[in-house]
């Protein structure tokens, strides 16, 4: 059945669909869409925002690093829940969510270029917060279209396709860093066309939501309690996710004495193979649990995965050991996050507000950007960072061990 046209009140309107399978060209966009919801984030945080402190830090860089993280992780909370929210007002009211998604790019175009004005920590910090609000209020609704927008049946394979986002971001990244040509300005607005470019197919099909069925109340609880739990799981493991994909270029600085750039480069090539590589697994993975309609065992595994290789970058003795630690883990955590994602949306009670939901749920991406930094700066020193990957590495694993105890899916 053709999908409806758009509403005139706005291009994303759409009526329930039957539970029909999405085309798999349909799949594969979203999947670059979500991609670009990364590369809006990933480099700038990861390689651009570190360099950029210490240039305006220098040996004071983690204390100021930290602040930013901080300061934007509750900028993040908070315009996460709330453009959410938003979007879910919209669709209620005939409009839609790519509406807000459009919105959100042209804040984060400007957010750019205040970080890329900063010079000095209040306008660092200030940017940042900037940046974390823009950011959020075009991905909160793309977070939303896919639990609006792709069937149950088909969302493990969505979520595994979620897996590509990291290393097309990290590509980027390592891509930009590495061009000494470039100034900063001029690689932030490379970063913004690849966004674009990712995100526009999406925005240019009009929305197609699957059918909504409001479950009875004795299974709403259950799911809004199982929806708890894989909340507290999911917090569990990112929050070494959060301090890894921060702090990885200060960590591999404790084995080098070079120039901060040049780790950067390496860093981010390192991030690029280290994402690259899980991502068969995890499409793998997420059509298997389609197929058999079983998550929890592939979501527990995955996060043993990422435990073990915590440890190893714990005991680390030199780059090559720390590298191939960090690559173990990122199989692990990168499977488990795509899956995640498939799964919880499955556990999400009400169909009217799965963006505010989904707001809630994305918690487990900024808490831990919280409590991540505190962690790392109470266990962690400039040249010694492994009593903070052995507390990471319990985390993780609790996190697999939590999640076992979902009732109301399997």
């Amino acid at each position: 059945m053709p999908a409806p046209p758009a509403s005139p009140s706005g291009q994303d309107a759409a009526s329930p669909a039957t539970g029909e399978r999405r085309s798999t060209a349909f799949l594969l966009v979203y999947g670059l869409a979500y991609a670009g919801g990364v590369i809006a984030y990933m480099p700038l945080l990861s390689l651009f925002l570190p360099i950029k402190v210490e240039e305006i830090a220098g040996d004071a860089r983690l204390g100021l690093f930290t602040a930013c993280i901080v300061a934007g992780s509750i900028a993040s909370s908070a315009s996460n829940i709330l453009f959410g929210w938003l979007s879910d007002r919209s669709v209620a009211r005939g409009g839609g969510r790519r509406r807000w998604v459009t919105g959100g790019m042209v804040a984060l175009a400007l957010s750019y270029a205040f970080v890329a004005a900063a010079a000095s920590p209040l306008a660092i910090i200030l940017a940042i917060i900037f940046f974390q609000t823009a950011v959020n209020a075009a991905l909160a609704p793309l977070i939303a279209i896919m639990a609006d927008e792709v069937p149950d049946a088909q969302k493990g394979t969505v979520g595994g396709l979620l897996s590509l986002g990291y290393p097309t971001a990290a590509l980027l990244s390592a891509s930009l860093v590495g061009a000494d040509f470039l100034t900063e300005p001029m690689r932030l607005a490379i970063v913004m066309a690849a966004i674009l470019a990712c995100l526009a197919p999406l925005l240019a099909i009009p929305a197609r939501r699957v059918a909504d069925e409001t479950p009875r109340p004795a299974i709403h609880a259950m799911l809004r309690r199982d929806l708890m739990i894989a909340w507290a799981a999911r917090i569990l493991v990112q929050i070494a996710g959060a301090v890894l994909s921060l702090y990885l270029l200060y960590y591999f600085e404790s084995f080098f004495d070079t120039p901060p750039p040049r780790i950067a480069a390496w860093v981010g090539h390192l991030f690029t193979l280290a994402y690259l590589v899980p991502v068969p697994a995890a499409i793998l993975i997420g059509r298997l649990s389609d197929r058999i309609d079983r998550r929890k065992p592939f979501l527990f595994a995955a996060a043993a995965v990422a435990a073990l290789g915590l440890v190893g970058m714990a005991i680390a003795n030199d780059w090559m050991q720390g590298a191939v630690a960090f690559g173990l883990y990122a199989v692990g955590s990168a499977t488990f996050l795509a899956l995640h994602s498939a799964f919880a949306m499955q556990l999400l009670p009400d169909p009217q507000h799965r963006g505010r939901d989904l707001g809630l749920l994305n918690l487990t991406n900024t808490l831990p950007s919280l409590l991540g930094p505190l962690l790392t700066w109470l266990l962690a020193t400039p040249r010694d960072f492994g009593a903070a990957m052995l507390a990471l590495a319990a985390l993780a694993l609790c996190g697999g061990v939590t999640i076992l105890a979902v009732r109301g899916r399997r």
